[in-house]
């Protein structure tokens, strides 16, 4: 659940409906949480005008969802099976609740998330592959 930006300065997550499934059927709802439920508040999924070295804390619902990120850079380069791009936005993310586990994300300009790779506890990788309107 994401809402628009607030006074522009970064775009705000107001839960996440998590869901693992086995054989079609959800088997976990684990990391799911809701601003205003049980003390969460919102988070920031993205700042506005980013800058490297920025940190920020993305969920804030106690032991259900802590996610961090911090900006690596702003000019990376990102090839995946929708396209090429520069000035592309890397954080890395990251959580207390489970500090064996980073991950590295992309954001295009004007398209958004483009990429995620499993940089520590893992070897899953997601990248863009087509935009449908």
């Amino acid at each position: 659940m994401i809402q628009l930006l607030r006074r522009e300065q970064f775009v705000e997550v107001v839960g996440e409906d998590s869901k693992e499934i086995q054989n079609g059927q959800v088997v976990s709802t684990e990391g799911s949480w809701e601003s205003g439920v049980n003390g969460a508040l919102p988070g920031i999924v993205m700042e506005a005008h980013p800058r490297k070295g920025d940190r920020y804390q993305q969920e804030f619902a106690g032991n259900v969802a802590s996610d961090r990120a911090a900006v690596l850079t702003i000019r990376a380069t990102s090839q995946v099976s929708f396209g090429a791009f520069t000035r592309v936005l890397q954080t890395k993310e990251f959580t207390p609740l489970d500090p064996g586990v980073v991950e590295q994300k992309f954001y295009a300009r004007g398209i958004g998330f483009i990429r995620s790779v499993m940089v520590k506890g893992g070897t899953e990788e997601f990248h863009l592959v087509a935009i449908r309107y």
